[in-house]
């Protein structure tokens, strides 16, 4: 079975939920025997990985590096690509932004699946018109295609209230890592093993990065420091406030974007992990955090919930007084390595990539049957 994945930017170590998602899923469906073509988009794909990755098939086209026009720019020419050129057994697109071009891969014979990723049209860097582009990509994905993902319990019920639709839900996963013993990034920047609470993210709004600043401050926690790990694809006002915020902030640290072996270090050896986040789908830098068998803080939107964590995990979204108490708690309690081990053990059982893919793989067949 051939398949094509459109509406990423592309992978691997690019930042993004669904850059990530791809990027565990796709392999996968390479072992079960699928023909996986992805079309990213030129400007955001390194060379460095070629055509072809763990047998996952590259196609670059252009795109414009614009917040607003590159989704809909770059699906727009994968479609004709796709329905042109590849002739694909199935089109899986990505997020409800790219879906608006579900009637057109229809118009040219396609089967389309569609995953929903969350209503990105409540994301707070987006003005009217792009939410309203989103609206309409939401209702044409789900509308037009021919199968239907969601990641979450959350987003299935919002499809079959505003659509009238049946979706499958087939949630984002883990990978257990392998525990890095090295510190070459915590030393880096200055971060003592077990002493720093780290955020993993890209720079936008939604992600309530100045919650955490203030909650960090007010919590004054002896020894401690606070790490911001990640970047913005289009830097703006916001992403100036949050690094201006932290530069003035004793203990705060912005690393910026880091991947690979970086990235696993500073998970490894953090001491808390927080999301203080407004908008998810199922966030898969809390399960990563997890499968590194950190504790976890986290806002209590319906997405976050649903990872399942006990209620002591959760603070109510924007109060940073109690997330700063959250902090002095999770502070005062040793990581043990019985209790990290029973954190990546439940993480990877209820969240298993393998099982995900097999799921995929049956939904492709039922669109194809």
């Amino acid at each position: 079975m051939r398949v094509i994945f459109l509406g990423l930017r592309g992978f691997p170590n690019i930042q993004g939920g669904v850059e990530t998602h791809a990027e565990h899923l796709c392999p996968l469906l390479v072992e079960l025997g699928c023909k996986v073509d992805v079309i990213v988009r030129a400007p955001y794909q390194s060379a460095e990985f070629c055509d072809e990755w763990y047998g996952v098939y590259f196609h670059r086209l252009w795109s414009p590096k614009s917040k607003g026009l590159e989704a809909i720019i770059h699906t727009l020419l994968g479609v004709l690509y796709a329905g042109l050129v590849l002739r694909p057994d199935v089109l899986h697109i990505q997020a409800i932004g790219p879906a608006i071009m579900t009637p057109l891969a229809r118009l040219l014979g396609m089967r389309v699946v569609v995953t929903h990723h969350g209503p990105d049209y409540d994301r707070q860097k987006w003005g009217r018109f792009a939410k309203l582009a989103l609206q309409l990509g939401e209702r044409f994905g789900m509308r037009f295609s021919n199968g239907r993902i969601v990641i979450s319990e959350v987003i299935r019920g919002l499809v079959k209230r505003k659509h009238g639709c049946d979706s499958t839900l087939i949630p984002n996963g883990v990978v257990l890592p392998v525990m890095p013993d090295t510190l070459g990034a915590p030393a880096a920047f200055g971060l003592e093993p077990g002493k720093y609470v780290l955020l993993v993210s890209r720079l936008v709004p939604e992600k309530r990065h100045l919650d955490l600043i203030s909650a960090f401050q007010n919590a004054a926690l002896p020894g401690w420091k606070l790490a911001i790990v990640g970047a913005s694809d289009h830097p703006d006002t916001y992403v100036r406030q949050v690094l201006d915020t932290a530069s003035a902030a004793p203990g705060v640290v912005c690393t910026g974007l880091q991947t690979g072996l970086a990235l696993q270090e500073l998970y490894a050896h953090a001491g808390i992990f927080v999301l203080p986040s407004s908008h998810e789908g199922l966030p898969i830098a809390m399960l990563e955090a997890l499968s590194y068998g950190l504790p976890v803080v986290a806002s209590d939107i319906p997405a976050n919930l649903e990872v399942g964590l006990p209620v002591e995990h959760y603070f109510p979204l924007g109060d940073v007084t109690a997330l700063a108490g959250k902090l002095t708690e999770f502070a005062a309690y040793p990581l043990t390595e019985e209790v990290c081990q029973a954190r990546r053990t439940w993480v990877s059982h209820r969240f298993d990539w393998h099982d995900i893919a097999q799921r995929t793989l049956e939904v492709y067949r039922a669109v194809v049957r």
